[in-house]
């Protein structure tokens, strides 16, 4: 599926993707009357819940699947649903539907129009199935993780409340970016004596930053899909090191050749291709150990972890960095 084609799939209407299959049962019905019409009716391959209407076809409740076979017979169904359904309205986009799932976590809605008409339900099934493709799961988890940033407090929020929820966040930027000033103050004199090490500093904190960013997002996909355990986390932060070794010896070699030949000086060139050596292992540790710890703190990863990521790698990028130079030039 092409992203032209899933952006599209995004902006239909959510009344393309609906399931008609469904059995409306009416409040007034027992428990076993509602079986009986269920198993005359027939009911479709994916139903979840089952959906109860009022004398006007208007959507009453639902009732769970599982509460309906365990009910007795004479029970009525008024007194066995639930009353509060959340329902998607039919003039609602596919993008509107994800918002629903995201914030109810639920796996059915029931699908209505302006009079609370039942007119179908939407699965989250039949939605990963064909409206974001199964066979590039890849991708919808992207769409998905976009979407996680708590969408349903920004979205059609106003400029002060969207300011409020995401100004915290920076501060932890503006903190490091402050913290790493003071640190660059401190070296100084090291700065003065090798001035090639402010040339390739943008670089080096980039680095770091990519690195530290790359091991954060893999981290979060694999929090998705495993509870973390003391003994996933350190077999977890042995290959992020040996990785990191790798990036970090092939970097550091690269770029403390280019110093060599551009400058003409060596030992600069190991400072600098040591330290980018040290600040990518300290990057991917990082990056796995940040949004570890907040899910393990029952925090929202994906939204403090990239901030604090690269606070902490920004810092350790610079004590590395100027410190191995001023030991070594």
């Amino acid at each position: 599926m092409t992203a032209t084609l899933r952006s599209m799939h995004l902006h239909d209407l959510i009344t393309a993707h609906t399931r008609k299959d469904f059995s409306a049962l009416r409040h007034d019905m027992s428990v076993q009357q509602a079986l009986a019409t269920i198993r005359q009716d027939g009911v479709g391959e994916r139903i979840i819940y089952f959906y109860v209407v009022d004398d006007e076809g208007r959507l009453a409740g639902v009732v769970p699947t599982r509460r309906l076979l365990t009910a007795d017979l004479d029970k009525p169904l008024s007194e066995i649903m639930i009353g509060s359904v959340v329902a998607i309205p039919d003039t609602a986009t596919v993008l509107d539907a994800c918002e629903f799932f995201l914030m109810y976590k639920f796996l059915a809605f029931p699908v209505v129009n302006d009079q609370r008409h039942l007119i179908g339900t939407a699965e989250i099934g039949v939605f990963t199935d064909e409206v974001f493709d199964i066979a590039e799961r890849e991708q919808s988890d992207a769409i998905f993780e976009a979407m996680g940033f708590r969408l349903a407090q920004v979205r059609d929020a106003s400029p002060l409340t969207a300011f409020r929820y995401r100004f915290p966040w920076l501060l932890a930027t503006i903190a490091s970016g402050t913290l790493c000033a003071m640190l660059t103050s401190v070296y100084e004199v090291t700065l003065r004596s090798s001035l090639v090490l402010a040339f390739f500093l943008t670089l080096v904190l980039g680095l770091g930053e990519s690195v530290s960013i790359q091991s954060m997002t893999v981290t979060i996909q694999a929090l998705r899909a495993t509870s973390p355990t003391r003994r996933w986390y350190f077999q977890s932060l042995w290959r992020e090191v040996r990785t990191a070794g790798c990036l970090g010896a092939a970097c550091g070699l690269t770029v403390g050749l280019v110093v060599w030949i551009w400058r003409g000086t060596g030992w600069a060139g190991v400072a600098i291709g040591g330290g980018i050596f040290l600040s990518l292992i300290a990057a991917c540790a990082f990056g796995l150990t940040v949004p570890a710890l907040l899910h393990a703190l029952r925090l929202d990863p994906k939204i403090a972890a990239g901030p604090m990521t690269l606070a902490l790698t920004d810092i350790a990028t610079l004590l590395f960095y100027f410190s191995l130079a001023a030991l070594i030039l």
